[in-house]
């Protein structure tokens, strides 16, 4: 079951990962017509002016790195050039444990905006939001900045502090907290018995940990509750950001004994990419519903997607973040590696729900605090600047609210869904029809 691929899905990271597949550089697919060289060697006369004559002398370096940020920004908010240590703090993040604030982020309207906290970490701790958009740092304007170079400044040296600016929606004012960074051991698996009888699977992100988290915890609970008293499962993917490709095909798999989980598509139709379940159900064919919200994105949204379109969960919450697209890295040797957009992943169905997000076949709307309203919606991959449009885009846009009750006993979400496995509420979409599946053509 286990699969290898090196792929990612998310937006940028201090806390979670893009959905990629890793490379080495090669010759490009196709050679550059006469003209583009012609352009290129206007670049190179623009870089030789301001080396040799800018009033102080320039880093030529960071130039480079400008210009190819710049470049790889116009295209869409998801590709970027990491340099080597930004590279390498990727592969350590990737295994589930890293330093640093704990906060997944993407570049939106000239601000680093936070997609989501992860829990238990210090900018969770510190009360920092899914839609917080991080002017300063240590005083200094994030405005102007790379997303990689904002997020260079937020790393920094175990138990040092760091300042953070934050406008928040609703606020009247910016608000300031100082943060600790820490060491981010993230568990990828949060499990618990819910009302005795019903396994509760919170999946956090998707790290190298997460399926083998998963596993744990499925097995603590079969042992716990004996199957003929399991009533079923709830699978917790709100607030979750997204990480690896081959976990999310995992995590999607272990609840499947056949069908395709997910496809890629790039540019030519040679490079598409079919992921398929194979034989082996580690939850014993019981009822599932799997919870989403607007904090539910990229690797988050192919298992829930998935598990819907064959019928095999109910989607329970609100629409999705709508992230759908894939990033390939490209290793650059010693310079560091590329971060490019290469294809778009689709649903067992066919959708693409970039832009778009999973729609919930039960919408269920968390009640947000008083002190929290206006501050906790997420407009979603539809509101970011430059985003690749998705097929099914609409007007509507994709995200809404990303809240989760801290204390499970308010949870409106997860008691809606305990209501459906205990059979107090009934739904015509619980339990899903399986000979009611619609697979792509």
């Amino acid at each position: 079951m286990i699969r290898k691929a090196s792929l990612l899905v998310a937006g940028a990271l201090l806390g979670a990962t893009a959905m990629s597949v890793i490379y080495s550089a090669s010759v490009p697919a196709s050679a550059a017509n006469n003209s583009t060289y012609k352009e290129l060697s206007v670049f190179g006369d623009v870089f030789e002016r301001v080396r040799a004559q800018y009033v102080t002398p320039p880093d030529e370096k960071k130039l480079i790195e400008a210009a190819i940020n710049g470049m790889l920004a116009s295209l869409d908010p998801h590709s970027s050039f990491m340099n080597a240590e930004q590279a390498a703090d990727m592969r350590v993040q990737t295994k589930g444990e890293f330093g640093g604030l704990g906060i997944e982020v993407t570049m939106d309207k000239g601000l680093v905006k936070v997609v989501t906290p992860i829990e238990d970490t210090p900018a969770s701790k510190a009360g920092i939001l899914s839609g917080d958009y991080i002017s300063k740092i240590d005083g200094t304007d994030v405005s102007g900045m790379t997303l990689n170079d904002a997020v260079e400044k937020m790393r920094g040296p175990i138990g040092t502090d760091i300042k953070l600016q934050i406008v928040r929606q609703g606020a009247d004012k910016p608000l300031e907290f100082t943060l600790k960074r820490d060491v981010i051991a993230v568990q990828a698996v949060k499990y618990r018995v819910e009302d005795g009888d019903i396994g509760y699977l919170r999946i956090l992100q998707f790290t190298e940990k997460t399926f083998d988290d998963l596993k744990k915890g499925i097995d603590t609970i079969q042992k716990q509750v004996p199957d003929d008293k399991l009533k079923g499962y709830v699978i917790d993917l709100r607030l979750n950001p997204g990480g690896l490709l081959d976990q999310a095909i995992d995590v999607s798999d272990a609840f499947l004994n056949k069908g395709e989980i997910v496809s890629t598509r790039g540019r030519d139709e040679s490079e598409t990419r079919r992921f398929d379940a194979t034989d082996g159900d580690l939850s014993h064919g019981k009822p599932i519903i799997v919870l989403i919200n607007g904090g539910t994105a990229s690797a988050s949204e192919i298992v829930s997607g998935a598990l819907q379109d064959l019928k095999r969960a109910t989607v329970l919450g609100t629409r999705s973040f709508g992230k759908g697209s894939v990033q390939t890295i490209i290793q650059l040797g010693d310079a560091g590696a590329l971060r490019l957009t290469t294809a778009l992943y689709y649903t067992p169905s066919g959708r693409s729900i970039q832009g778009t997000g999973i729609t919930p076949d039960i919408k269920v709307e968390e009640p947000v605090p008083d002190d929290l309203k206006g501050k906790v919606e997420v407009e979603g991959e539809s509101s970011l600047s430059g985003h690749i449009k998705g097929q099914s885009e609409t007007t509507e846009g994709s995200g809404s609210i990303a809240y989760v009750p801290p204390d499970p006993k308010d949870d409106v979400q997860l008691h809606y869904a305990i209501d459906l496995l205990n059979g107090v509420k009934k739904d015509p979409s619980f339990p899903p029809d399986p000979t009611k599946v619609t697979l792509a053509k």
